[in-house]
This record gives C-alpha cells, sequence and structure tokens, in this order.
C-alpha cells in the first residue's frame, strides 16, 4: 500500500468492494468505526429517551404519558445507555481502532473474531429493537429485578436474551484485546512502554472476560424462570429473589469499571500531551488501573445493604468501598499533578478532560457517601443514586469518551473540526450537566424516591430546574456532533501528529494506511517523553 493511502480506499488486492468491503472486512480500523456507527445511533436514541423522561417530571399536573409508558422509557433508556453504548462505547470503538496501533501491531490477533462481535452486537442491539413490539416495551428498570421481571406480561424474554447476545460479544473482545496485547505487542515493547490507554484497554478486558459469563448466566435465569417456571428466583416456588442480586451486581459493579476504566485511559493519555510533559506516576497509574479491575469485582454488595444482609457483611463490603476509591484517588492526584510546571495549551480534548476529573471527582466523593452503611439506608433507591450514577457515569465515561473522539478525530479521519463550536458545546454541555444532575442530590436528601412517575409539590422546582439543565445539555450534545460530522466539508486535511504527541498512533499517516504502519515503527524506551521529542524535532529541522 502507498504511504498515506487511507484506509477508507478498497486496495485492489481486497476481494470485496463497496459496501461489501466494510460489512465483510477484518480491519479492525473499519471495525471500530463500525461499531461508532451502531453504538453513537443507540446513543442519539437513549438521549431522546432521557429527554422524554425529563420533560415528563417537569411537570407537577400535567401529564404527557403515562405511567406504563414512563417505565418503558426509564428501562429502554437504562438498557440502551448501559449496554448498548457506555460499556462497550470506549472499548470497541477506540479500543478497536487505538489499541493495536498503540503496540506496533499490524492488527488484533484474531481479526474475523472481532468481525463477529461486531455482528454480535448488531444482533444483540436489534433483539431490544424487536421486544419493544413482541410483547410490549420491558417496564423492569435495566436491572430486571425479580420476582417483577419474571411476573411482567412484557417482552422481557427478548430483552434478556439480547443482553446475553451482548455479553457474548463483550466477552469475545476482551479475550480478542487481551491475546493481542500480550502477543503482538512490537519487538521492543515492554511492559512499562505501553501506553497508559493501552494498559486501560488490557485491565478492561480482563474484567470483560471474567465477570460477563455471569450477567450471561443471570439472563439465561431470568428466561428459563419465565419460559418453565422453576422457581430458582421465584419467591412463590420456594426460590430466592436475593440470588438475582448477588449474582446481578457481581457482574454490574465490575461493569462500571468497563465503562470508567477505558475513559481513564483516554484521560491519561490527554493530560500529558496538552501539559507538553511526562504524565505525573505512570507506574502508579499502571498499578491504579490494575488495582480498580481487581477490587471492583469485590465490591458488588454495597447495592444491597437493604436487603436483609449481616451487619458483618455491611461492614465488610463498607470498607471494601472505601477501598476500591483509593486507586481512583490516585489517578485524580497524579492527573492534576501533571499539570504542576507543565506548559499547558488548550485544546477541546483537554477541555472535556477537565471536566471529565470536576465531574468524576463528585461522583466518586457521592458514592463514598453511599459506601456508607448509615446514609445508604436513607438515601437508597432516591435521586442522590441517580445523580451519583450519571456523575460517574455521563460526568465520567461520557465525558472521556468525548474527549477521546475529539482527541483522536484527526487520526480517524484525517479532519480538523472547529474549536470555537467544540469549546461552546463542550461549555454547554457541562453547565447543562451541572443544572439537570445536581440538584437530584438536594431531591434524594429530601426523600425523592427514584423511578417514579409521579411526586409530591415540594418536589416540583427543583425538577423544572433540572429539565431546564436538561435542554441546555443535550443542545450542547447536538452542537458537538453537528461540530464533528462538519469537519468531513473540511477541505484542510489532518497533520500525522496536529498535538505533538508521542505515542506510536501519531507516527502514522491520518487517517492509518490498512495494516498502519508504512514503515517500522520505532519503540520509545518511555512512551512519553517529550523532552527527547523535541531534542529529535530540533536535530531534524521540523
Amino acid at each position: 500500500m502507498a504511504a498515506g493511502q487511507s484506509f477508507y480506499q478498497t486496495p485492489s488486492s481486497d476481494r470485496h468492494s463497496g459496501i461489501g468491503a466494510w460489512l465483510l472486512t477484518t480491519d479492525h480500523k473499519r471495525i471500530g468505526l463500525m461499531y461508532g456507527a451502531v453504538i453513537l445511533f443507540y446513543f442519539f436514541v437513549a438521549v431522546v429517551l432521557g429527554l422524554l423522561m425529563r420533560t415528563e417530571l417537569m411537570g407537577l399536573n400535567t401529564k404527557i404519558v403515562s405511567a406504563q409508558t414512563y417505565n418503558a422509557l426509564f428501562t429502554l433508556h437504562g438498557v440502551i445507555m448501559v449496554f448498548l453504548f457506555i460499556i462497550p462505547g470506549m472499548p470497541a470503538i477506540l479500543g478497536n481502532f487505538l489499541m493495536p496501533i498503540q503496540i506496533g501491531a499490524k492488527d488484533v490477533i484474531f481479526p474475523r473474531i472481532n468481525l463477529l462481535t461486531w455482528y454480535l452486537f448488531v444482533i444483540g442491539s436489534v433483539l431490544v429493537i424487536i421486544s419493544l413490539f413482541a410483547q410490549g416495551a420491558p417496564d423492569t428498570g435495566w436491572t430486571f429485578y425479580v420476582p417483577f421481571s419474571i411476573t411482567t406480561h412484557t417482552g422481557v424474554t427478548l430483552t434478556v436474551f439480547a443482553v446475553f447476545v451482548l455479553g457474548l460479544s463483550s466477552m469475545l473482545t476482551g479475550i480478542n484485546f487481551i491475546t493481542t496485547i500480550h502477543t503482538l505487542r512490537k519487538e521492543g515493547m515492554g511492559w512499562m512502554q505501553i501506553p497508559l490507554f493501552t494498559w486501560s484497554i488490557y485491565s478492561t478486558a480482563w474484567v470483560q472476560v471474567l465477570a460477563t459469563p455471569v450477567i450471561g448466566i443471570t439472563m439465561l435465569l431470568i428466561m428459563i424462570e419465565r419460559l418453565f417456571g422453576v422457581g430458582l428466583l421465584d419467591p412463590s416456588k420456594g426460590g430466592d429473589p436475593l440470588m438475582f442480586q448477588h449474582l446481578f451486581w457481581m457482574y454490574s459493579h465490575p461493569a462500571v469499571y468497563i465503562m470508567i476504566l477505558p475513559g481513564m485511559g483516554i484521560i491519561s493519555e490527554i493530560f500529558p500531551v496538552f501539559c507538553r510533559k511526562s504524565i505525573f506516576g505512570y507506574r502508579a497509574i499502571v498499578a491504579a488501573g490494575l488495582a480498580i479491575a481487581a477490587i471492583g469485582s469485590l465490591v458488588w454488595a454495597h447495592h444491597m445493604f437493604v436487603s436483609g444482609m449481616s451487619d458483618a457483611a455491611v461492614l465488610v463490603f463498607s470498607f471494601l468501598t472505601f477501598i476500591v476509591a483509593v486507586p481512583s484517588a490516585v489517578k485524580v492526584f497524579n492527573w492534576v499533578s501533571t499539570m504542576y510546571k507543565g506548559s499547558i495549551f488548550m485544546a477541546p480534548p483537554f477541555l472535556f478532560a477537565l471536566c471529565f476529573i470536576v465531574l468524576f471527582s463528585i461522583g466518586g466523593l457521592s458514592g463514598l457517601v453511599q459506601g456508607a452503611a448509615g446514609p445508604n439506608v436513607h438515601i437508597h433507591d432516591t435521586h442522590w443514586v441517580v445523580g451519583h450514577f450519571h456523575f460517574v457515569m455521563f460526568g465520567g465515561a461520557a465525558f472521556a469518551f468525548l474527549g477521546g473522539l475529539h482527541f483522536w478525530w484527526p487520526k480517524m479521519f484525517g479532519r480538523l473540526y472547529d474549536f470555537k463550536k467544540a469549546y461552546i458545546g463542550g461549555a454547554m454541555l457541562a453547565v447543562g450537566f451541572m443544572m439537570h444532575y445536581f440538584p437530584m442530590f438536594i431531591l434524594g436528601l429530601e426523600g425523592m424516591p427514584r423511578r417514579y412517575y409521579a411526586y409530591l409539590p415540594k418536589f416540583w422546582a427543583l425538577n423544572f430546574f433540572a429539565g431546564i439543565g436538561a435542554y441546555i445539555m443535550v443542545a450542547g450534545i447536538a452542537l458537538i456532533f453537528i461540530n464533528l460530522f462538519l469537519s468531513f466539508k473540511n477541505p484542510q486535511a489532518a497533520p500525522a501528529d496536529p498535538w505533538g504527541a508521542t505515542t506510536l498512533e501519531w507516527s502514522v499517516p491520518s487517517p492509518p494506511p490498512l495494516e498502519n504502519f508504512v514503515k517500522e515503527p520505532a519503540v520509545e524506551p518511555y512512551p512519553y517523553d517529550f523532552a527527547g521529542k523535541a531534542k529529535k524535532l530540533k536535530a531534524t529541522g521540523d
């Protein structure tokens, strides 16, 4: 392939052309982009569903939708956002596209399995849509708690089967990524020379492989109960609904780290580039990521403090909840320390990264309140939990995803976007986010339950204020993506390295060629050596 030839162009040796060159491709970059198209479509759908819910809650007496429709809306919003956007988003899109390049590989080790995971993801997402029309939209919430999920007459069976298929896709992706990182690293690249985003993908992949089978088994149990009524989970037949909660959260809390660990890797890439200095505490960040993946698998029962577990179990899981916050705090400390005496220059990726630190820190601190058993009893199942969850997942994972998208967009598509529109969109998103979700902490402390279709008059003012924030937030999201898509009209191609970064993906053309490298990549002793890069540029006169 000629130097700089885009992977959008089908090479003459390819057996397929047109749409077949995409649907039958084994190129990790194309697969990442196909994931991106599907995942972002569902993200926009979930945003609309969330806005409909918030619009409903803005009014006290005027009801736009029925209670059953509202239940379906929050179920679909949760299922789509969790299983079709946040969990697969960063690993499947950015991980697929960038991880092989960062380690100097031509592709992942199992390219056909990589394509299979995309098809499984599409099949699972289509099954979710079909479930809306088969027996009516599921109304259980994204947690599918029993016994309601095994007695409701809505399309839960097909929905949980869709989650099972999506879990299979996630697990195969994790196996592929772990094996690729172990076996296809460029010769001479040791473990302490791997970029931090790839380290985060590695940690995430282990969680995908070890935790995802649990949710698969749990979803199958719901299907068996609904179809055959064997009584494993049904209390009316001697079953134990608490067993379902344990199984569900044994996956779903580690899944929080599937959602957030790649985002932490993105932030760890952005900070050194826009501070023009090496990341502070590289080894500590690596160790913290691995520790989060390990300890995060041991804290699931803090979701169940009010379920009747023993005081000893509550004490143990409360203690572990505080312990798992330590490595996250280490990362935040290292990111902030990276800015110290750095030559900071502002760009949209760095703006999203700064917003991430503020919002994720608020989410983490509010999580410590829930980790303490006493306050947890008071705020359990209130709007406090909704605020905490969204500060961590949207304020953390989604802002990191947007930061990574703006950081690597020139690399992925060879086009630069309008910085001014990106700043305005990011500011609108951050302001709208705070207006929307911060009042939920107050509402929760005042006792407003989550997932309720109606509420007491004393909660109206903050709900209306939060609704205004939601509209500002959605307007910001719209402007952000319109600006990115308008970049395709920009006739000026992006250079290979518009930010002055140091990792291997910035050494290849934008967008990268079919097998990534037009010449053998040179592995540096340290992936964030900005002083060394400056010396090389000075020596070559660039």
